[in-house]
């Protein structure tokens, strides 16, 4: 797959293409990027993607904007993995979002990316102020044919990435793995952190978070990229009410029966299964204790499922 992180430069050639953010990639998106993939097929045009980043919501709005289900980078490799050709990664800014709705049209989709034929979510909206809407984007078209995605369901809930968001904010990892089609997952590389989980007997690999996280609490979890098969842990993800007072988010897991340095690799967190949610302890004795039942309460988990 190949990755433009610019609408500059004219493209190789004209391509069927899809439109959005594409947060966290559940099971809408994949229906729309399953029927983009048919469409180019019998078109025989590239399949190509464009997204944004930043989310339009964090350009105009970074506080209020809600946390992200995945970054450009595990995006990107879902994207291949379910055949995109083309994926172009514009940067959300003043220009772009002060784009009228048909100048997006003609600029960016016919005259940058050569559009032949287009799929969009039925709520999709465009231009400046979202002032375009279907109605206008079929009236608008020269070049390209337009094919609506209807609303995807799963047990009688719209996949959307705000119903993942909710899932997993309420500790509901089955709804959100029938939402996404697989285990949510945090992906990062390990950091140096304070050393604290050693000292309690609990040695732990840090992650990095860029984005405030979607889900907090203690989590039975597999981890992914430390050798041939993934390993089994606990993660805390949360702002570690009895050791800091900075309210900043951290991710940090503790290996079952591993010993090794891993500083710097990138590795994957699947989570399985809620332990339970962050609380606040007197003494970090008492936060030992726990951390000790939470990793039991773990083994018992992977007892039962293997």
């Amino acid at each position: 797959m190949r990755v433009k992180r610019d609408l500059v430069r004219a493209p190789d050639a004209p391509v069927a293409l899809t439109i959005g953010n594409f947060d966290g990639v559940h099971r809408g998106h994949q229906a729309m990027l399953a029927r983009l993939v048919e469409a180019a097929e019998d078109l025989r045009l590239p399949p190509a993607l464009l997204t944004f980043d930043p989310h339009p919501r964090e350009f105009f709005s970074k506080a209020s904007a809600p946390p992200r289900l995945s970054t450009v980078r595990s995006k990107l490799a879902l994207f291949r993995a379910y055949g995109i050709a083309i994926t172009y990664i514009a940067r959300f800014d003043q220009r772009l979002a002060s784009l009228s709705a048909a100048d997006f049209v003609a600029d960016v989709l016919e005259r940058r990316l050569a559009t032949r034929w287009l799929l969009v979510g039925e709520d999709f909206r465009f231009g400046r102020g979202r002032s375009g809407d279907l109605a206008f984007l079929r009236n608008a078209a020269r070049t390209f044919s337009v094919e609506v995605m209807r609303t995807v369901e799963v047990d009688g809930i719209r996949a959307s990435s705000t119903a993942v968001r909710n899932a997993l904010a309420d500790g509901n990892l089955d709804l959100a793995k029938a939402l996404l089609g697989r285990n949510y997952t945090l992906s990062g590389h390990v950091a140096h952190g304070d050393k604290l989980g050693k000292r309690l007997g609990f040695p732990t690999a840090n992650l990095t978070l860029r984005h405030w996280p979607t889900l907090s609490g203690i989590f039975a979890v597999r981890v992914y990229g430390l050798g041939d098969g993934p390993r089994e842990g606990v993660a805390s993800v949360g702002v570690r009410p009895t050791i800091a007072s900075d309210g900043r988010p951290v991710a940090e897991v503790y290996l079952l029966d591993f010993d090794g340095a891993i500083y710097g690799q990138r590795i994957s967190i699947e989570f399985l299964r809620k332990l339970r949610d962050e609380a606040r302890f007197p003494d970090l004795a008492a936060l030992s204790q726990q951390i000790g039942r939470d990793v039991q309460d773990a083994r018992r988990y992977f007892a039962m499922h293997g």
